[in-house]
Formats: C-alpha cells, sequence, structure tokens
C-alpha cells in the first residue's frame, strides 16, 4: 500500500472561554513592579505535559456563572463566550486606556482544560491537557488504547456546545476520513466514549443469564453440606 499524504487544517481550533472555565492570567511590561498587583494569581500548572486525573494547579480566575471573571484594578470583565485572544485584547486595551501600564503583555492560559476518556480503554480516566491541543488518537493513546473488546467503528464524543447541552458525533476509527474530521481535534470538556463489541456485549448477557442459576446452585450446595454435617 503506497504511502499517501493527508492535509487537515488546525485553524479556527481555539475554544471559547466557558462558565467555571480557571484561566492563568498573567501581565508584563517594561515596569515589572506596576505589573505586580496583576499578578496575583499568574502560575499556571506546575507540570508540562497531559496528565491523568487531577493536575496541580493555582489558584486562577474563575469565570463565574455571570459569565465574568474578577480582575484586579480593572474589575469585573465579560469573559464566557470569548476566545483567550479576545480577552486578551480587552484586558490589553482597558489597562492602556486607564493608563495602568505602558505597553503590556496579557498572556492567558486554561487551568481546567480537560478532555475525558470512558469505555472500552485500558485506562478510562480524566486528562488534563496543558498545551490546550489534543487529537482523538491521542486521547485514545494516553488512555492506553483500546481493548480487545473495542469497536472501532463505534467512538461516541460528546462536546458541550454551550452550558447543559451537548451534542453527539458518532467516529469510525478506520474511516480515510478521520483527520478531517471536526471532531479529530478535542475541545476542553470532551467526553470519548468507547462502545463495546458483540462478542463484549454477548458475554455480558451470557453471564447474566447464568449469574442467578449459579447462585441457586452454590445456595443448594450449602445446604446439602449443613445437612450432611448436622
Amino acid at each position: 500500500m503506497a504511502d499517501s499524504t493527508i492535509e487537515y487544517k488546525t485553524e479556527n481550533l481555539e475554544p471559547v472561554i466557558q462558565k467555571n472555565d480557571i484561566l492563568s492570567i498573567s501581565v508584563s511590561s517594561v515596569n515589572a513592579e506596576a505589573t505586580v498587583p496583576f499578578n496575583l494569581y499568574a502560575k499556571t500548572t506546575s507540570q508540562g505535559s497531559v496528565n491523568a486525573g487531577t493536575a496541580s494547579q493555582s489558584n486562577g480566575f474563575l469565570v463565574d456563572q455571570d459569565g465574568s471573571l474578577q480582575f484586579p484594578m480593572l474589575g469585573r470583565i465579560k469573559a464566557a463566550g470569548l476566545t483567550k485572544k479576545q480577552l486578551k485584547s480587552i484586558i490589553t486595551r482597558e489597562l492602556i486606556q486607564r493608563n495602568l501600564l505602558f505597553d503590556p503583555v496579557v498572556d492567558i492560559r486554561y487551568l481546567n482544560y480537560k478532555v475525558t476518556v470512558l469505555g472500552e480503554v485500558i485506562h478510562p480516566s480524566v486528562f488534563n491537557v496543558p498545551s490546550e491541543k489534543i487529537t482523538l488518537l491521542e486521547a485514545l493513546g494516553l488512555a492506553g488504547d483500546l481493548t480487545p473488546y473495542a469497536r472501532r467503528d463505534n467512538i461516541l464524543i460528546l462536546h458541550e456546545v454551550e452550558e447543559g447541552k451537548r451534542v453527539a458525533k458518532r467516529i469510525n476509527l478506520n474511516d480515510n476520513e478521520l483527520l478531517t474530521s471536526p471532531y479529530y481535534y478535542l475541545k476542553s470538556n470532551d467526553v470519548v466514549y468507547v462502545a463495546a463489541n458483540e462478542a463484549k456485549v454477548a458475554s455480558a448477557s451470557t453471564t447474566k443469564q447464568w449469574l442467578p442459576v449459579f447462585i441457586s446452585s452454590l445456595s443448594f450446595i450449602a445446604i446439602v453440606v449443613d445437612r450432611l454435617t448436622r
């Protein structure tokens, strides 16, 4: 089989900020002392790679239920629905217009960017993604790959489009168009569920049918043994 080159676009991958997101916002300028009040919660995660479970996090800026965050000296800023680039532009503009800093540089990162992988994988878990960019294949790799009972043609991705609303998309790993799918790159809070194949389902069904019989047999044996030992 000849090698082939598959082109796929990666633009427009930047997610929008959502309620309950935790952001690290750091500010720098030519006057380091003047930036101190703005960097009280500017630490990012202490680990630089994708981690399973809960990563070590500092106190960041929480986007509350009205979609705003409280920023030093600027007060409440609407953040939900914006990209990091848009929020960065707003904070930079406000710092300049209020004469708080000269030529400020604002950097924003997510502290709770995570994806969840469940179902027929070796190590189902929640994975924190400090790089803020992860593909479906990478997420499955972090979960230890698929089990022998996994259906490669039935990978369910639950993607949150807005608060309280998710869309479900089924992905076939054997599909040649996998790399060009808009769901190939996962977004924060995505849930990946790998379905079991028919062999696993049939095995579980058989076990469920025979379990009562097995338990009844054990009970009968216990009664017989009890009678014989009296």
